[in-house]
């Protein structure tokens, strides 16, 4: 059985393609990046997922790398050649950017298409390859992706790609650095109803018209409540679940980082009810501005005094760390934060 372990871009685009192959492959593990390092650092992710999977399953599956709406530099063409021969994984790239030309006359798995959106390359080639989709009931939803992406206005889908463009712009609910499977399974979900949608009667309205609804229904798990209120639950049951790895300290006292989470108000009380082991939750933005909460543990309004230069209320409290170094790897925002707290409490 073959496994693979696709690397996307960010976009409607991206997630397009990761749609198509979460529905055609039983063994995949979905990666995201943006431009610029983040792909070399996921491709790096790549390479040592496969490593411990096969240390892990002693199996003989077939490992694909495969990227969809990126492209690489011959630098990383060449780096992820000679990794992929390493591990013994097949290499398969998909694009369209121009950008990629270079690289692309310089390597055979290199895949560009110019003409096209990646979600439909994506689509011919899992068509092509692994006889997906054979009754086109995708084929629609495709169509609208490369109408908005590679801007067909004169398509009679446009308007309705338009609208899923910024469906998935606009889906800031779950960060995607810190919880990246989470905030991935939602985008894929809005694609997933998006595609239920296209047949309507001024499709672009009806779907444009049911966002908010269709936002609810993936964070509803109880009962319902605002939707404000189901992401701020879910946030923090994630948060929860997850507060091994996402556990600072300051003076003795136990705390949860969060990184861009933000409505700390909600998650940050919540998250101190639901964990009374814990004195304080932080949330810091990618400029370094953050806020605290407690539950009467810690005075953090002395805390932000102390860090940030900051201060608020001792359950509420917010300051902005000096000389603060953002990351797209959250285990390197973590040891920063840390290690700047360290410093101060010397």
């Amino acid at each position: 059985m073959q496994h693979v372990y696709h690397l996307s871009h960010i976009d409607l685009d991206g997630y397009g393609c990761q749609y198509l192959t979460t529905q055609c492959f039983q063994k995949i593990d979905c990666f995201n990046a943006n431009y610029g390092p983040e792909v070399s650092a996921r491709l790096g992710e790549i390479v040592k997922k496969i490593e411990q999977d096969k240390f892990i399953q002693q199996e003989e599956s077939e490992r694909l790398i495969l990227i969809t709406d990126l492209n690489l530099t011959t630098k990383e063409g060449n780096w992820i050649e000679k990794e992929s021969i390493r591990i013994g994984a097949k290499l398969q790239l998909l694009d369209h950017h121009a950008t990629g030309a270079k690289a692309a006359e310089r390597f055979a798995w290199y895949k560009l298409d110019t003409s096209r959106c990646a979600t439909l390359i994506t689509y011919d080639w899992l068509q092509t390859h692994y006889n997906f989709d054979k009754e086109n009931r995708l084929a629609k939803i495709v169509k609208a992706i490369n109408a908005i992406d590679i801007w067909v206005s004169d398509d009679t889908l446009f308007e309705y790609g338009k609208v899923m463009l910024g469906m998935i712009s606009g889906a800031r609910e779950v960060n995607r650095i810190l919880f990246p499977a989470e905030d991935r399974a939602f985008k894929l979900s809005l694609i997933d109803e998006a595609k239920n949608l296209i047949d309507e009667k001024e499709a672009p309205i009806v779907l444009d018209d049911a966002l908010h609804q269709i936002k609810k229904r993936f964070f509803l798990q109880e009962k319902n409540n605002t939707k404000d209120n189901l992401v701020a639950f879910f946030v923090t049951n994630l948060l929860t679940k997850d507060k091994q790895r996402l556990t600072i300290t300051y003076k003795g006292y136990k705390g949860i980082l969060g990184y861009n989470v933000g409505n700390t108000s909600i998650i940050g009380n919540t998250c101190m009810v639901q964990n009374p082991e814990y004195d304080f939750y932080m949330d810091v933005n990618f400029r370094g501005h953050f806020s605290l909460r407690s539950n009467n543990k810690l005075d953090v309004s002395e805390m932000a005094a102390h860090i940030g230069n900051g201060g608020g209320h001792p359950n509420a409290s917010g300051g902005k760390i000096d000389g603060y170094k953002d990351s797209f790897v959250y285990a390197d925002v973590r040891r920063f934060v840390q290690n700047y707290i360290d410093q101060k409490c010397q």
